[in-house]
C-alpha cells in the first residue's frame, strides 16, 4: 500500500539510519513504490565498537540493503562536516531521521545526548533550509512507568535513552512555538517487530528471539507472570504507514505510533508455537528486571488517528503470521549453524 496522495516518484528523500531496521524497510517502501524517486540513505553502520555494557554502538547492517538502488553514504550524524557534504549535495524534500543510539541500557550518557539530542537539532536546520518535511524516531520509552493508556504530555523516563527522546520532543515543540515553514513529526515507536530487524541482535524483539528459540526445539523462556506482562506490539507495516502519513500531517507534533491494544509476552509465545505447528510449552524463569520494568504499555493513539489519519491494520495474530516465512529464512541462513 501506498498510504498517501504524495507522488514521491518526484521526489528526494534522506533517510538516516537507513540501514537499520526501521530505516531500511522505508528505503524499500519507496523503492517498490515510487521507483523514480531518489532516495538517499545515511548510516553509519557497524564496527566493532561497543558500549561499555558490550553491546554494539551501532547496528546498521549492509544485509538490510540487499537489493536497495539507491545512494549510500557511510557517516556519524555526530560529525558536522559529513552533515554539511550532505546538506550541500543534496536538496531534501523529506527527511527520516531513524538515527539513534537505540540501546536503552546503554550507560554513555553523554553520548546518547551528543547523537540523540544535538545532531538531530542540527539534521532539523537541515530541513529548515532546504525546506524538507521532518519525520522521525521518538520512542515510547519516553514514557517509563507513566500509567497505560500512555499519551503525549504525560512522560516520565526511567532511562537515558527515554530522557534522550524526550528532549528530542522539546527541541520540536520549541521550532513548532517559534514558527516554521516545515511540518516537523515525531513518531513515538511502541514495541515494533518485522523483517530487517534480526541485525539488532540482542534489542531485536521477542517474536523473533521466541521463534528461533522454538526452532531450535526450545521451549521459549517467559519471566513469570508473563500472561499479565503486556505491551503494544506494533508490525513494521503500521510503523511504515505511519511515517508515510506523516510527510503530509493535518498537525505538526508529537504522535504514538502503536495499535491502542496490549498483549502479553505469552500471547507471543503461543501464536508463534500455532503458526510453527510445535507444541513446546513455556518455561518460566524469575524476572531479574522487576524493579524496572514496564509491566504495562499501550498507545492512546487517538490523535495520531485524527492528524495523521493512521489506522493499525495489523493484529499480532495477522503480524506473526506476516513475518513467519522471514523468522523461518532467517534461522536457515543465520542461526541454524551460526
Amino acid at each position: 500500500m501506498t498510504y498517501t496522495d504524495i507522488d514521491f516518484n518526484t521526489k528526494t528523500i534522506l533517510i538516516t539510519g537507513g540501514a537499520g531496521f526501521i530505516g531500511s524497510n522505508l528505503a524499500f517502501h519507496f523503492q517498490e513504490h515510487y521507483p523514480k524517486a531518489k532516495v538517499v540513505i545515511f548510516d553509519k553502520f557497524r564496527s566493532g565498537e561497543t558500549l561499555s555494557n558490550g553491546n554494539l554502538k551501532s547496528f546498521g547492517h549492509f544485509k538490510n540493503l540487499l537489493g536497495f538502488n539507491g545512494i549510500v553514504i557511510s557517516g556519524d550524524i555526530n560529525d558536522k562536516e559529513a552533515l554539511d557534504k550532505l546538506e550541500n549535495a543534496f536538496n531534501f524534500d523529506y527527511i527520516f531521521h531513524q538515527a539513534a543510539i537505540s540501546d536503552t541500557t546503554a550507560n554513555e550518557q553523554d553520548l546518547m545526548i551528543q547523537t540523540n539530542v544535538n545532531a538531530y537539532e542540527n539534521l532539523l536546520k537541515i530541513a529548515i533550509k532546504h525546506e524538507a518535511n521532518m519525520i522521525y524516531a521518538s520512542s515510547a520509552a519516553t514514557y517509563g512507568n507513566a500509567p497505560s493508556p500512555q499519551s503525549v504530555g504525560v512522560e516520565n523516563p526511567g532511562n537515558v535513552y527515554g530522557f534522550s527522546k524526550l528532549m528530542m520532543d522539546n527541541v520540536t515543540k520549541s521550532y513548532l512555538e517559534k514558527g516554521v515553514s516545515i511540518s516537523i513529526v515525531g513518531l513515538r515507536y511502541f514495541n515494533v517487530y518485522g523483517p530487517r530487524e534480526f541485525y539488532k541482535n540482542k534489542t531485536a524483539s521477542t517474536v523473533i528471539q521466541f521463534g528461533h528459540q522454538i526452532l531450535k526445539g526450545n521451549t521459549p523462556k517467559l519471566f513469570e507472570g508473563s500472561d499479565k506482562i503486556l505491551r503494544d506490539f506494533i508490525y513494521i507495516e503500521d510503523v511504515i504507514q505511519a511515517n508515510i502519513k506523516a510527510c503530509k500531517p493535518k498537525k505538526s507534533g508529537i504522535y504514538n505510533v502503536g495499535t491502542g491494544k496490549a498483549r502479553s509476552f505469552q500471547d507471543i509465545a503461543d501464536i508463534l508455537q500455532h503458526e510453527l505447528g510445535t507444541n513446546l510449552g513455556t518455561e518460566y524463569i524469575p524476572n531479574p528486571f522487576s524493579s524496572q520494568y514496564q509491566f504495562h504499555t499501550e498507545a492512546n493513539i487517538e490523535t495520531t488517528k485524527e492528524y495523521l489519519e493512521y489506522q493499525p491494520r495489523f493484529e499480532m495474530e495477522d503480524g506473526i503470521k506476516a513475518y513467519i516465512t522471514e523468522i523461518k529464512k532467517l534461522y536457515e541462513s543465520e542461526v541454524k549453524n551460526g
